[in-house]
C-alpha cells in the first residue's frame, strides 16, 4: 500500500516538513527562504545604514548626557526622563514599592454573605440600601475619572521618572478600584445601567464629577504646556483638585458610610473591598501632597497669596459638595451616623488638607466624630488571617524579618 504524499505546514513557521513515501525530508535552502527575502534584506540594511542617532535621540531632551541628581526637577525638567536613577525623590520610589507590595485583586474577597444579605427582604433598611447604591454609583466612575486625569493630563507634565513610575502604579490601582466596584455591582445583581449612569443623572453625584472634570479639560488640551507661571499654576490646580479634593475629600463620606456598615457586620465583603481601596487612596493622597509641596519648594514664585486663597476656596468648595452628597445619601441617618456628624467630619478632613498644603484651617474646633476611621487609614490593626485576608498584607519580597 503506498503512502500518499502530503505537506504539513506548521502554523507560525515559514518552513514546511514534507512527507514522501513515508520518509520525512527537510526543505531545501531555496524552499526554506521566504519569498522576496533578498529584496527585503537589502531594504532593511539600507534603512539601518542611514539611521541617524542624533536625529532619533533629539526627541529626548538631555539624552546626550548622563543625568545627575541636581539635573532633576518635578516640572519643566530637561534631563533625560528615561534614566530612572539616580533618584532625587526617594519618597516617590518608596511609595511605588509600597504600592507593589500591597497588590490585591477584587475577586480575592468573598462576597457570598453580601449577596445573601442584599437579597434578603429584611436584611437591610431602605436607608442602608440607598447608601450602598449611591456610593457604588459614585465610585464606579470616580476612579475612572481619576485614572483618565493621570494618563491623559498629569503624566506628561510631571518631568521626574521616579514620580512617573508611581503615577503608572497609581493608574493601575485606579483600574483595580473600578474593577472592585464593578465586581460588587455584578455580585449584588444591581441594575448596571442605573448605577453607572449616576454620575450624570443623580445631582449630588453629577456635581462632584462636573467639578473635577473642569480641571482635567485644560491640561488634556494637546496645546497645553507648562513653562510659564500661568501654566504651572494650572498644573498645581489640577493636582490640588484631584489629590486633595477628589481623593482627599470626595471619597471620605462614602468610605466612612460603607466601612461603618462593615463594623456592624453588614456587607462585610463590600466593606473589605473598600478597606483595600482606602489603603491605596491614602497613599495616593500622600503622594499628591508631596508632589504639590515639592513643586512649591522648587517654584516658590507660584505660591502667591492670591493662589493660596484660590487653593483654600477649592478645598472649601469640595467640602461643600461632599456635605451635599452626605445629606443626599443619608436623609434620615443610620445607626451611629447622620448627615450632621458627617458634616463635622468633612470639616475636620478639610482642615487637615489645608494644613498639609501649608494653609490655615477654616473650621476651628472641628472634631473627628469617627475616630475609628483613622485606625482604618493607618491599617495597623491585625485581623484574623483565617477569617479574611489581612489588609496589611504584603508580598514576600517586601517583608522585613528584622
Amino acid at each position: 500500500m503506498s503512502t500518499p504524499t502530503s505537506s504539513a505546514v506548521i502554523e507560525g513557521n515559514v518552513t514546511a516538513t514534507k512527507m514522501t513515501a513515508g520518509f520525512i525530508t527537510e526543505p531545501t535552502a531555496s524552499e526554506h527562504r521566504p519569498a522576496n527575502t533578498g529584496s527585503h534584506s537589502s531594504q532593511v540594511s539600507e534603512a539601518l545604514q542611514h539611521l541617524d542617532l542624533n536625529e532619533g535621540l533629539a526627541e529626548l531632551e538631555g539624552a546626550s548626557t548622563r543625568v545627575r541628581v541636581d539635573d532633576k526637577a518635578m516640572i519643566n525638567c530637561r534631563a533625560d526622563l528615561n534614566q530612572l536613577v539616580p533618584f532625587k525623590y526617594d519618597w516617590a520610589w518608596q511609595k511605588y514599592l509600597d504600592g507593589c507590595a500591597n497588590h490585591w485583586m477584587p475577586q480575592e474577597i468573598n462576597m457570598t454573605a453580601d449577596i445573601a444579605l442584599w437579597k434578603s427582604a429584611d436584611g437591610l433598611s431602605s436607608d442602608e440600601r440607598l447608601i450602598i447604591q449611591r456610593n457604588l454609583g459614585f465610585f464606579a466612575t470616580a476612579d475612572s475619572l481619576v485614572a483618565n486625569n493621570l494618563v491623559l493630563s498629569l503624566y506628561k507634565h510631571i518631568t521626574n521618572p521616579e514620580c512617573r513610575q508611581y503615577l503608572l502604579r497609581q493608574a493601575f490601582e485606579e483600574a483595580i478600584h473600578t474593577h472592585a466596584y464593578q465586581y460588587c455591582i455584578e455580585s449584588l445583581s444591581m441594575d448596571e445601567g442605573e448605577i453607572f449612569n449616576m454620575y450624570h443623572e443623580v445631582p449630588s453625584v453629577a456635581r462632584k464629577a462636573a467639578w473635577g472634570l473642569k480641571y482635567t479639560q485644560s491640561l488634556s488640551d494637546p496645546n497645553f504646556n507648562t513653562g510659564t507661571p500661568e501654566s504651572d499654576q494650572q498644573l498645581l490646580r489640577n493636582l490640588i483638585a484631584f489629590y486633595c479634593c477628589i481623593e482627599g475629600i470626595f471619597f471620605y463620606c462614602g468610605f466612612t458610610q460603607i466601612l461603618s456598615m462593615g463594623r456592624r457586620n453588614k456587607m462585610t465583603g463590600t466593606s473589605e473591598q473598600f478597606q483595600y481601596i482606602l489603603r491605596d487612596e491614602s497613599m495616593h493622597l500622600n503622594f499628591g501632597i508631596d508632589v504639590i509641596n515639592q513643586i512649591k519648594l522648587e517654584n516658590p514664585h507660584l505660591w502667591t497669596q492670591e493662589f493660596k486663597e484660590e487653593a483654600t476656596l477649592m478645598i472649601l468648595q469640595a467640602t461643600q459638595l461632599e456635605t451635599e452628597y452626605a445629606r443626599d445619601t443619608m436623609p434620615r441617618g443610620v445607626l451611629g451616623m447622620n448627615a450632621a456628624m458627617m458634616e463635622e467630619y468633612l470639616q475636620f478632613i478639610a482642615n487637615r488638607r489645608l494644613l498639609q498644603l501649608g494653609l490655615n484651617e477654616e473650621f476651628p474646633g472641628a472634631q473627628n466624630p469617627f475616630p475609628w476611621m483613622s485606625e482604618m487609614m493607618d491599617l495597623r490593626k491585625e485581623k484574623n488571617f483565617f477569617e479574611t485576608r489581612v489588609i496589611e498584607y504584603q508580598t514576600g519580597g517586601a517583608l522585613n524579618w528584622d
